[in-house]
């Protein structure tokens, strides 16, 4: 019984980011960024550069999801910002969505404009 409270819990916050996430899709992303890397090495670079506690302290949170359609979906709690992190010919593309134009916002768009 203990279990299933946390695992209810988890499964409620991924379906709440899946649909903000799959919103913020619906129109342009925040910014775009390219790179040379392959991109299971960015999306795993952009994960662990957002799980800095001395860069984002309590809000320190990266995951990292492959994606149906191909790529990866690198995400924060409550989707506040995430990356889809795509194949495109000579790299990687990312598409970086923020739900607000604030200073963490910026801090992980420039840790991940780090991992190009």
């Amino acid at each position: 019984m203990r279990a299933i409270l946390p695992m209810t819990v988890a499964l409620l916050l991924v379906g709440c980011a899946s649909s903000t996430m799959e919103a913020a899709r619906n129109g342009a992303p925040t910014a775009q960024l390219a790179s040379h890397k392959a991109p299971d090495l960015v999306a795993q670079c952009i994960q662990f550069s957002w799980q800095e506690e001395r860069a984002f302290g309590v809000d320190a949170s990266g995951y990292l999801q492959a994606r149906k359609t191909g790529g990866f979906t690198v995400y924060t709690r409550e989707a506040e910002s995430f990356v889809d992190v795509y194949a495109q010919a000579g790299g990687t593309r990312v598409d970086y969505y923020a739900q607000k134009d604030d200073q963490v916002a910026l801090q992980r768009k420039a840790a991940a404009a780090t991992c190009l």
